[in-house]
């Protein structure tokens, strides 16, 4: 038994590394361990996957990344530097050699420039690119300029040569606020803009950082991009309605209903839906990774979902504070009055049946006391 428990404990090591590589680092064992089974959790992996993932984290090999900043205010780059967890931040930092970051780098002007394009041609088709931010194509691409180059020009040169492009935030993903009508600067996302490009989608805004990490993750363990829906955004995070993860659910069900900011309801935390939530159309896991060190989520703070992760939001989602009009193959548009009144009606007809049957039973009692 104790050979067995020494090869045990040597697999882990071999799996895990030694206690002291992520101390060093200002990590410990633990939480590493946890990390990486969190992750395993984040990708629908199953958990005997970890030491796998940790495998990976552990490699020599540090992938380049390039992360580019376009039309944006900057809030996925903001996000990915309050990562919830420090453990997060500090991994990724640890295994990811961050070449060239406009708002973190220390070099600037031509310096910054330099180092791109040494990346670009040391690297080339062994980085991973990441973009934040629409690229604006009217006019030869002459409202977003980088250096004196085009976001397009530099788009498609650092884009086309990566082994994987990840966007961050709705904006790169689809064009975003930029791209809302009338789209004066004819802003696309990246894949529009670089069609040859192997791009996978985080949309949101903003991203979420778990799901940029565990997309990371992936790409390392595995060697390639997760699967992906129709509109190219990783199954694990955007498989799933945000209606059907939602904790208000229950209250959609039972025709439970916020009719006004600050009503009774709402102080109840009862469904948005009538309130311009687009929950029941938005794809995206915010209900379960939640933001803020996992604290809470806008529908958790009582404001409904805006559907940021969905293509055009700005101009199909809106207004935001009034209802869907159609949501297809949901059914809810046409009958949430109803449904609020079907049940009412239905569950006191089932209080008034359990009232009968209730009444009835304590009568079949009361007279077999009697014959008793």
């Amino acid at each position: 038994m104790a050979k067995n428990g020494d090869e045990h404990d040597e697999m882990k090591q071999h799996c895990f590394g030694t206690p002291g590589l992520w101390e060093e680092r200002g990590v410990s064992r633990r939480d590493f361990l946890k990390f990486c089974t969190a992750m395993s959790a984040a990708l629908a992996l199953p958990v005997s996957l970890a030491p796998r993932i940790a495998e990976a984290l552990e490699s020599d090999s540090r992938p380049s990344v390039i992360w580019l900043e376009f039309q944006s205010c900057t809030g996925d780059t903001e996000a990915l530097l309050r990562a919830a967890n420090p453990t997060v931040g500090e991994i990724v930092l640890d295994v990811l050699s961050v070449d060239y970051a406009e708002t973190i780098m220390a070099a600037a002007g031509h310096q910054a420039e330099e180092a791109r394009l040494k990346t670009l041609k040391e690297r080339s088709g062994k980085y991973i690119a990441v973009v934040e931010g629409a690229i604006p194509m009217k006019d030869n691409g002459v409202y977003c300029c980088v250096g004196g180059r085009s976001a397009v020009d530099i788009a498609r040169e650092v884009c086309g040569g990566a082994m994987a492009t990840i966007t961050v935030g709705t904006c790169a993903s689809y064009g975003g606020i930029p791209a809302a009508s009338p789209n004066p600067t004819g802003a696309v996302g990246v894949k529009d803009a670089v069609p040859g490009a192997t791009v996978i989608n985080l949309p949101g805004c903003p991203v979420n950082t778990d799901n940029l990490v565990a997309t990371v993750v992936h790409i390392l363990t595995f060697g390639k991009l997760p699967a992906t829906d129709s509109k190219g955004r990783p199954l694990f995070a955007y498989g799933k309605r945000i209606h059907d993860n939602c904790e208000r659910r229950p209250h959609f069900d039972a025709g439970q209903y916020v009719e006004q900011w600050g009503d009774q309801a709402h102080r109840a935390g009862h469904c948005l839906y009538k309130m311009g939530c687009k929950g029941p159309e938005t794809f995206h896991n915010c209900p379960t990774q939640r933001y803020n060190e996992k604290t809470n989520w806008p529908v958790g703070s009582g404001h409904g979902c805006a559907g940021c992760s969905e293509p055009h939001f700005w101009d199909t989602m809106t207004p935001f504070y009034r209802r869907l009009p159609n949501v297809p193959g949901f059914g809810v548009e046409a009958t949430a009055d109803k449904i609020g009144l079907g049940v009412a009606a239905a569950t006191a007809a089932a209080f008034g049946i359990h009232g009968v049957v209730s009444a009835l039973r304590k009568g079949d009692e009361s007279d077999a006391g009697k014959e008793g």
